[in-house]
């Protein structure tokens, strides 16, 4: 994963309505975000439109963002799922511009 470069394949504008899209959506639905080594990992509490709409982000950025690789953790019992989104050195700015508020 090293070799992949930090790039997302979409224009500004287009760039710029994924900010205010599905990525963003989705991290505003975690009940706890913290910065890990090489991103993010987001938390959330068991719902139901909740993985679907994790899974949809989940494709849509695995077709723009190549570098970005998804663990997402389901816990048993209807429990909580973690979902962390990581990649090469430079990742966590690049989620940051998207995660955190201008």
């Amino acid at each position: 994963m090293a070799d992949r470069p930090i790039v997302c394949t979409l224009g500004p504008d287009a760039l710029k309505a994924s900010k205010a899209g599905l990525f963003s959506r989705v991290a505003r639905r975690s009940v706890a975000t913290d910065k890990i080594a090489t991103g993010y990992r987001f938390e959330f509490a068991s719902h139901p439109e909740a993985q679907p709409l994790i899974a949809e982000m989940i494709e849509a950025e695995r077709h723009c963002c190549r570098f970005l690789q998804f663990a997402l953790t389901v816990e048993p019992d209807l429990g909580p799922m973690r979902l962390d989104v990581t990649g090469p050195e430079g990742t966590q700015d690049f989620l940051g511009a998207l995660v955190e508020p201008a």
